[in-house]
């Protein structure tokens, strides 16, 4: 059934009031619809409305904005021709900001070409009028169902428990997503872990999710610098010390391996440990037990040991700057976190993340200009999430108003006040969300044998969108393929 054959419906968008205010529902997915023929927001409308979803009509690409910076939307439906505005164009300005929402695209005239052009960049579907209302259906759910997963990956936003700030994890790319199911599979656990990494990209913070998420929950997660401290403190600091085990040495001192009993040491900077401390903290690991200096009393403890560095262990084992049998200790499992220039579909999402943390209460709420986002998108970040995250702060302190633009970012930083060196339709090293996309769906493929059912099982998708898929990914090919 074709939408142009159906009834018109009254336009009666749930989450309006009768007097035009806002009421939103929290947890009910918004749908965002753009397009200025009147007969097409209403069946829209109608659909989304059956699935329980809340739906916006609006006729324009500037009212779709003003619509998705008061009340972010889960899935935005755009013609292609608006009259401010290509639906491409529309379709470029949401992905800035807000790179998780799926987009699908409608026309009147789609031609294959146009299908591959919205799909490279970004679309997640393209349908051409009139179209089947079970189709537009379908793709709501499998719209909402993305948004709804990516979310859910986000989170591993793994709010603070106890005294010690767990922190948020955040991230829709391949990547941390990957990130985010190796934690959800040895937070429970006991075992060691290693967290590797570039300086600034998160390595804490995924320690603290590991503890603040796992059945030591609440005992005590204790940090420890591995190369902050001379090598005679570092070891009262790890072991403990008994009474005149040296000079000002008063009484015990018990060690962080013994105050955190059922809980968690995190080991920060592990290749910077010398080599002989190296060997006290193996014999404790394995022996689940410590002997604090200048003391003949052995103290038994019960703690899981999650370290951390930014350099290559390996290569250290290899030159005998680090204990391959303590590697092998620690390197139970392994999570290695990608650098923010590896995963540039996070930035806009840990921008707004800094911003609510950094905008003092009361203020207006802040925002960045597509401008000055579009710079902080392609900017290498040499100094990873702990530098973005200091350029928030200090643009927040020192602008004038809630409009943060390109004048307002740090002078030190000069590469963000320059234009980036890219040409036109060049994306920054930014893979297109067609991309992901289609090497998910080829990978699933390529797991599975070949099993379309099963693939598309796994994916969480139709089988009839799985070969509709296929199909464009053939088109692609002949047109040039996708930009990845």
């Amino acid at each position: 059934m074709h939408y142009a054959s159906a009834r018109p419906l009254a336009m009666t968008l749930p989450g309006v009031n009768e007097k035009g205010g806002k009421q939103v529902m929290n947890g009910t997915p918004h749908i965002v619809i753009a397009d200025d023929q009147e007969a097409v927001r209403e069946i829209c409308t109608s659909i989304a409305t059956a699935l329980g979803y809340r739906a916006t009509g609006v006729v324009s690409a500037r009212e779709a904005i003003r619509v998705w910076e008061q009340d972010p939307p889960d899935v935005l439906v755009s013609d292609v021709s608006l009259p401010d505005m290509t639906g491409l164009e529309l379709l470029k300005r949401l992905k800035l900001v807000m790179p998780a929402v799926p987009v699908l695209l409608t026309t009147s005239y789609g031609t294959v070409g146009m299908a591959v052009e919205a799909m490279k960049q970004g679309a997640a579907d393209y349908l051409t009028k009139p179209f089947e209302l079970e189709e537009m259906r379908l793709l709501l759910q499998a719209c909402v169902r993305q948004t709804q997963q990516a979310r859910e990956g986000r989170g591993l936003r793994l709010e603070a428990r106890g005294p010690y700030a767990a922190g948020n994890l955040i991230g829709v790319s391949p990547a941390m997503q990957r990130v985010f199911r190796l934690i959800g599979k040895v937070a429970q656990s006991r075992y060691s872990v290693l967290v590797l990494g570039e300086s600034g990209t998160g390595k804490e913070v995924v320690a603290r999710a590991l503890h603040y998420t796992g059945p030591e929950r609440d005992r005590p997660f204790l940090p420890v610098d591995c190369g902050a401290l001379v090598p005679s403190l570092m070891e009262s600091e790890l072991f403990g010390y008994a009474k005149g085990a040296f000079t000002g040495a008063h009484h015990n001192h018990e060690g962080l391996l013994e105050v955190a009993q059922g809980g968690t040491v995190f080991l920060d900077e592990i290749g910077e440990l010398p080599l002989d401390l190296q060997v006290k903290l193996l014999r404790a690991i394995q022996e689940k037990e410590v002997r604090p200096v200048g003391s003949t009393r052995r103290i038994k403890i019960d703690v899981r040991i999650i370290a951390a560095t930014n350099r290559d262990l390996q290569a250290a084992v290899a030159e005998g700057s680090f204990r391959k049998d303590l590697f092998f200790r620690l390197n139970v499992v392994s999570i290695k976190l990608p650098p923010l220039r590896e995963r540039v579909q996070d930035i806009p999402m840990l921008v707004e993340h800094f911003l609510d943390r950094f905008t003092p209460p009361g203020a207006a709420p802040r925002s960045f200009s597509d401008e000055a986002m579009a710079r902080m998108i392609c900017y290498d970040w040499p100094g990873n999430i702990r530098e973005l995250e200091n350029c928030v702060e200090r643009t927040v302190a020192l602008a004038a108003g809630p409009r943060l633009e390109v004048a307002d970012l740090p002078t030190t930083l000069l590469h963000l006040r320059q234009p980036p060196p890219v040409a036109a339709g060049e994306d920054c090293g930014i893979r297109s969300i067609a991309a992901i996309e289609r090497d998910a769906i080829l990978g699933a493929l390529n797991q599975v044998k070949g099993d379309k059912l099963l693939a598309a099982k796994l994916l969480g998708i139709g089988k009839t969108t799985l070969y509709r898929k296929l199909k464009e990914y053939t088109f692609s090919a002949q047109a040039g393929g996708l930009n990845s």
